[in-house]
């Protein structure tokens, strides 16, 4: 009996890892098929270095025309008076306020220049209620300045405001504004689920 009962359980076993034996195996086949299409669809979508190039130029042509003037291209350009780039050597305490969506993101950064670079920096984000973007303008912009307000006041001590400067803020404005400067532009049309008419041509100057 008792034999029997070992040999039952060998041949049990025997069989279970013969099942188990045969699933790898498709579960191999399978994945060596999955792999051939995958490279099969690899080398299909591979582009020449020579054709990277012609779209490139392509573009930065088809760029130059939409600044140039208004139909003059299929892609829809604006001139935005950036005419210089950080050089690294920048230092001091930075916010920045990106508007772009039913969400703005408000961002606090410690700069060391070339040396140390970025100490420190922290973001939050902060979502837009619903009926603020069809309402006033006043209504949406006082929310956006109590929530910079709040944030700035989080500021902690590890944050270090040079002596004899103020904080500076940087403004994303995420819409299709058509600029007269670098600190000035008339809004064409709201996007991205906002709808306040009053603020149709709106003209935003800084001081």
């Amino acid at each position: 009996m008792r034999k029997a009962a070992a040999l039952a359980a060998v041949a049990a076993v025997a069989a279970a890892a013969a099942i188990a034996v045969r699933q790898r195996l498709r579960e191999a086949r399978r994945w060596a098929r999955v792999a051939a299409v995958l490279s099969d669809l690899q080398e299909r979508c591979v582009a020449p270095a020579a054709r990277l190039l012609q779209v490139s130029d392509a573009m930065d042509v088809e760029m130059r025309a939409g600044l140039a003037s208004e139909d003059g291209s299929k892609l829809k350009m604006l001139v935005t008076y950036v005419d210089s780039l950080p050089s690294g050597d920048e230092k001091g305490l930075f916010y920045a306020l990106d508007l772009g969506g039913t969400n703005f993101r408000v961002l606090r950064v410690q700069l060391g220049g070339k040396e140390q670079r970025v100490i420190k920096q922290e973001s939050v984000g902060v979502s837009i209620p619903q009926h603020l973007m069809s309402r006033s303008s006043h209504e949406l912009f006082d929310f956006i300045a109590a929530a910079l307000a709040k944030f700035v006041a989080s500021e902690g001590e590890d944050y270090h405001l040079p002596e004899g400067t103020q904080r500076e803020l940087g403004f994303t404005f995420s819409f299709p504004v058509k600029q007269t400067s670098i600190s000035s532009g008339t809004l064409i049309k709201w996007t991205k689920g906002f709808a306040i008419e009053e603020m149709s041509g709106w003209q935003g100057y800084r001081g």
